[in-house]
């Protein structure tokens, strides 16, 4: 069957990770046609079982609302977004950016339980190149721009969501095509979501968790994962160890360093002024300090 004739998605908001998607989808979601959970991936991990598949995510979507998904493994994968162009090729797309060594260290710590891994953050720079290719922002955007049209994707930006969430939500939701939606009459309001704080108590206990959440995924046992993450039983799984310190001021500054020049892309690309995202200096401790 194709595609014209399934209930499809109207808009993707594409990621990446850790940029306030999560609250995007809870704000969104009494007043737009979602799947009951977010990040189905079928773009990129489930595309093998085909658009009928998919649709069944949005089966019972009513007519009059638009439909969308939020999917933030989507925005570095280009298969994803090849697929996506040529199944749904008037989607209107969302990229949503943050400082990009703060997205990169806020990703480390949601995926190192579900990674199975004790690597420290330096050794995970290596070891998963994917945390590095998500915040090389100017180069995916440019992709997505250059496949969907510009008018066609929104570009917004975490700091407007921590200074101003209202008027956030409000852009989203113009380009979107829905009326306004005041931000405290949703179920999220302006607080944070899926933030992760702490180690996991145990690791085997944290991998095995993931491990079955996405078989729960992949089945479409959508209100079990629904029910899950809702109820603290993922919080607790995957948490509730010791705390993560801060990023090294070195490493830091290397990241800074790295990324400089793509934020500068960035800013040309967008006219936005990023120069909080730039490299900064790493003073010398004074003596007696």
């Amino acid at each position: 069957m194709k595609s014209s004739r399934l209930r499809m998605p109207d808009f993707i908001a594409v990621g990446p990770a850790r940029t306030g998607t999560t609250w995007l989808h809870e704000s969104l979601r009494d007043h737009v046609c979602l799947p009951r959970i977010k990040e189905i991936h079928f773009f990129k991990w489930h595309y093998s079982n085909g658009l009928r598949w998919y649709a069944q995510h949005f089966r019972n979507c009513s007519r009059s609302l638009p439909v969308g998904e939020i999917c933030p493994s989507y925005f570095n994968f280009v298969p994803a977004r090849e697929r996506i162009l040529n199944d749904l090729p008037n989607c209107k797309i969302i990229c949503t950016l943050r400082d990009p060594v703060e997205r990169i260290y806020s990703h480390y710590k949601m995926m190192r339980p579900l990674w199975g891994t004790s690597a420290s953050f330096e050794e995970a720079l290596v070891e998963y190149p994917d945390l590095i290719d998500a915040s090389c922002y100017a180069t995916h955007v440019k992709a997505w721009q250059d496949a969907f049209g510009q008018s066609r994707v929104l570009i917004l930006f975490y700091d407007d969501l921590k200074s101003n969430p209202q008027s956030y939500l409000d852009t989203a939701c113009s380009f979107i095509g829905i009326p306004k939606i005041d931000l405290n009459q949703t179920r999220i309001g302006a607080r944070k979501t899926n933030e992760a704080t702490r180690l996991p108590r145990s690791r085997r206990l944290a991998l095995a968790s993931s491990l079955v959440l996405e078989r729960l995924r992949s089945r479409r046992f959508d209100l079990i994962v629904d029910i899950w993450q809702r109820s603290g039983l993922w919080k607790m799984c995957v948490g509730g160890g010791k705390k993560y310190g801060p990023i090294s001021p070195e490493t830091e500054a290397r990241l800074r360093e790295h990324f400089q020049a793509g934020v500068e892309d960035l800013e040309r690309l967008t006219g936005r002024n990023l120069c909080a995202w730039k490299q900064t200096e790493v003073k010398p401790a004074k003596a007696g300090a």
